[in-house]
């Protein structure tokens, strides 16, 4: 029988699907749900240096092909989270996951919670959000290049934990190639690709209003309507990046067919964020369930054996 055993960052884990940062793991009960779940990992909500209560509701909303939210990065701060991860490394040391970061305040908050970081005891996985686009009058970091290779280069200068970075989706290929060669350089282990395609917007069409109050109703767009950007992201800089940076694949994953296909795209693990949101904890299992079967299908017994080998037409 097929195994979904996943090697990632130096960690094992029984199967490559987390929550995506934001969905059920705002609070340690929910941190601690998802840790006995099926998934194979989890990551914590992106944790900004002070607590936030975030934008005004409605803030959220499901639709029919995924959903759009305008967050604003509620959380319970840095320290929460982060005497957490400690305790959670200290009882179970075995069982990797990834600690969330971002900064709402901008480029020095970036700075200050990686300080904070490393002060700690935490050695654990973390991931770097540069690419919250839901906040108002806050642009994405990973959208100016420049600010990004400027923040890095600070952050590595004293940090020497083991970190990725998470990406907002790119649209063009010149900055597929901007970023990779920015990534590059740092040593960096992992990239999350990708963050929400920011700034859509949704009609109710019985009341000709937006649905959700933040920004005008301008928000970030989730689920089955991303999954055709997420997996050319997902390529792009599978085929770019140097092959020591491994790539969590996020984005319009419904389905072990979704999975499947960005396991193919080049992705090691796998998040699962609007489907989450709509379908509860017993999503992992259903999508396990469903991979295996085209695995079996498809004659392979391990990931390895086809992660990363899309073909393309001669």
């Amino acid at each position: 029988m097929p195994n979904l055993t996943t090697h990632f960052c130096n960690a094992t884990f029984n199967n490559p699907l987390m929550n995506a940062s934001g969905v059920h793991c705002m609070t340690i009960e929910e941190i601690n749900q998802l840790a006995g779940s099926a998934a194979g990992s989890f990551v914590t909500k992106s944790a900004t240096k002070a607590a936030r209560i975030g934008n005004p509701e409605p803030r959220y909303i499901n639709l029919s092909l995924g959903s759009i939210n305008s967050m604003g990065l509620p959380n319970n701060g840095l320290s929460y989270y982060l005497e957490d991860a400690i305790n959670r490394q200290k009882n179970a040391p075995d069982k990797a996951f990834i600690l969330s970061v971002a900064s709402y305040e901008g480029y020095h908050e970036y700075v200050e919670n990686m300080k904070v970081i490393e002060e700690s005891e935490y050695t654990g996985l973390v991931e770097l959000n540069l690419s919250c686009p839901n906040v108002p009058g806050k642009p994405q970091m990973a959208y100016d290049f420049a600010d990004t290779k400027r923040l890095l280069t600070d952050i590595c200068a004293f940090y020497k934990k083991p970190f990725g970075v998470k990406l907002p989706p790119y649209f063009d290929l010149l900055h597929f190639d901007k970023m990779a060669e920015i990534l590059n350089q740092f040593p960096i282990k992992f990239i999350n690709s990708i963050n929400s395609i920011g700034n859509g917007l949704y009609i109710d069409p019985k009341t000709d209003t937006v649905v959700i109050k933040p920004k005008a109703g301008f928000g970030g767009i989730g689920g089955e309507y991303v999954k055709p950007t997420a997996l050319a992201n997902v390529r792009a800089f599978y085929t770019r990046l140097r092959s020591d940076i491994e790539i969590i694949g996020t984005g319009g994953i419904l389905s072990g067919q979704d999975a499947y296909e960005h396991l193919l795209c080049g992705a090691t693990m796998l998040q699962i964020g609007t489907q989450l949101e709509k379908e509860g904890l017993t999503v992992f299992t259903r999508i396990q369930t469903e991979l295996l079967k085209i695995m079996a299908e498809k004659g392979y017994q391990t990931i390895d054996e086809f992660r990363g080998k899309l073909k393309e037409i001669n």
